[in-house]
């Protein structure tokens, strides 16, 4: 079983930065496009950001310009350094595989709490 492992979520202020990190053991994780998804309270789970082996990131419209995805493969991990937050960014943050805009993996990490509010 997949075990995602995601941390550095926090309550912050608009305007405010986090950075995420979500670890995948394995040796596949190298071989693999890896996301970051948010699920806000009463919405669906949606991919914000994700990032090929090679390091080629794409962004959704909502955060393109102040979320920044990035990957060590040396280390299994990849981050979400987030800028100029809102509150309309408040959600649980998850990482996972990336298979055609899709989670790759069935099961999920905990996530962690974003939180956006003065």
């Amino acid at each position: 079983q997949v075990q995602l492992v995601e941390s550095g979520g926090g309550l912050v202020q608009p305007g405010g930065s986090l950075r995420l990190s979500c670890m995948l053991p394995g040796s596949i994780f190298s071989l693999l496009s890896m996301g970051w998804y948010r699920q806000a309270p009463g919405k669906q789970r949606e991919l914000v950001a994700d990032i090929t082996p090679g390091g080629s990131a794409n962004y959704a419209d909502s955060v393109k310009g102040r979320f920044t995805i990035s990957r060590d493969n040396a280390k299994n991990m990849v981050f979400l350094q987030m800028n100029s937050l809102k509150p309309e960014d408040t959600a649980v943050y998850y990482c996972n595989g990336v298979n055609g805009g899709r989670s790759l993996f069935g099961s999920w990490g905990q996530g962690t709490q974003v939180t956006v509010s003065s």
